[in-house]
């Protein structure tokens, strides 16, 4: 079964009353969308996400969309929320045989919400989580102006308030975006699908799975995180260490730190063959207990020949941030009697420092020699030995 989710990040928050989308605003130290899109990377359940943006931002995404861990596609969003998700919808429809529905402003959405929602969806059609009413509800009188006065009130156990995420087979949720798309208007997709005739099942949901919409909430987000982060602290800090080596070839260019150094010869492997950024990539894989770089991009798969080590890097990165660890900073050394690297140091740490997600302060390039012993002191190869501390997020 092929489960696609989409992320509904396509509005700009003006409630919250803040100079960027919220979606773009801090939680500790990943934005809400960061937060909202890892917990879907992290759910095994989930196949292939779609991000919904609006235009200026899908234009120029977040590196950490980039680095996902699996299939990750970004589209601009349309006027209305339900204009974004049913181009979400056609990116994935013809494929999915189920489709998860998210609004990027609940960052606290589990695997287990995602799971539980996906399996009442397989049996039911359509399914969506909900929480009881601890409060008593009353509908207020229309057309009362300024002075509000109640009109009744409402029985509490008729009364249920929706979150996300809600999912529905890809057969269901095509007739509710085809509803809207015919003029019908509807603040979920949910409520689309009811009106297209068909039931929805309401799955337990979860009273942390908050929504972020005003400047209380996104309060209550940070102190929420504020006290994980306090109770993670004793555990925060993980370090991996890195080792690759790659001897020299005649007919390919010498890139290292994602740089392309002038040089007679470049090294042998099967993506760009770039001995920093591997020795990196197995240095922060190894703090997150993700494994290697022969795990994630093995050379028997053709997908990563010539490939950009710069960009599977980003990918490790994306990896160890499923695994709730972001990069605090690195240390490498590389061995090699030629060509000097002290003319391109700053340009492969800036570049390395992109792709890592950290200032360039936070990385550091060393050159050595191997004082002409061994294959590394006669020129054969390089060699590159790097450390990565990742803290826990």
């Amino acid at each position: 079964m092929h489960v696609a989710a989409i992320i509904a990040a396509g509005g700009r928050g003006q409630r919250i009353a803040a100079d960027q989308p919220k979606q773009l605003l801090p939680l500790g130290r990943r934005t809400v969308l960061e937060r909202s899109v890892a917990a879907f990377v992290a759910c095994d359940r989930i196949d292939e996400i779609v991000v919904v943006l609006p235009r200026e931002l899908a234009d120029a995404p977040p590196p950490y969309l980039r680095a996902a861990g699996k299939p990750l596609r970004i589209l601009a969003g349309g006027a209305r929320r339900q204009d974004s998700v049913a181009a979400g919808f056609d990116a994935v429809g013809g494929r999915a045989d189920v489709v998860v529905i998210h609004d990027a402003a609940r960052p606290f959405v589990t695997s287990d919400l995602i799971v539980s929602t996906i399996e009442a969806a397989v049996e039911s059609g359509a399914a969506i989580p909900a929480l009881a009413s601890r409060d008593t509800v009353k509908a207020v009188r229309p057309g009362a102006g300024p002075v509000r006065l109640v009109e009744r009130t409402v029985p509490r156990g008729e009364l249920v308030l929706v979150q996300t995420p809600q999912a529905f087979r890809t057969e269901v949720l095509a007739e509710g975006v085809a509803l809207g798309r015919s003029g019908v208007e509807a603040t979920d997709e949910a409520s689309l699908v009811e009106q297209a005739g068909r039931e929805v099942r309401l799955v337990d949901g979860d009273p942390r799975n908050i929504k972020i919409t005003m400047p209380e909430d996104l309060a209550l987000a940070r102190a929420m995180v504020a006290a994980a982060e306090g109770e993670r602290a004793a555990a925060a800090v993980r370090v991996g260490a890195g080792y690759d080596l790659h001897r020299f070839a005649a007919g390919r260019p010498l890139v290292l730190g994602g740089v392309v150094i002038p040089f007679p010869l470049g090294l042998d492997g099967h993506s760009d063959a770039d001995a920093l950024c591997h020795a990196i990539i197995d240095a922060v894989l190894g703090a997150a207990a993700a494994g290697d770089i022969g795990r994630h991009f093995p050379d028997s798969d053709e997908r990563w020949k010539d490939a950009s080590s710069l960009d599977l890097l980003e990918r490790a990165v994306g990896l160890a941030r499923t695994r709730g660890f972001a990069v605090e900073n690195v240390d490498a050394v590389v061995i090699a009697e030629q060509p000097r690297l002290a003319p391109y140091r700053d340009e492969m740490v800036g570049r390395l420092a992109a792709a890592l997600g950290v200032p360039p302060s936070s990385v550091s390039v060393k050159g050595k020699t191997n004082e002409g012993v061994g294959e590394l002191g006669r020129g054969e190869a390089v060699a590159v030995h790097a450390v990565a501390l990742l803290r826990s997020v």
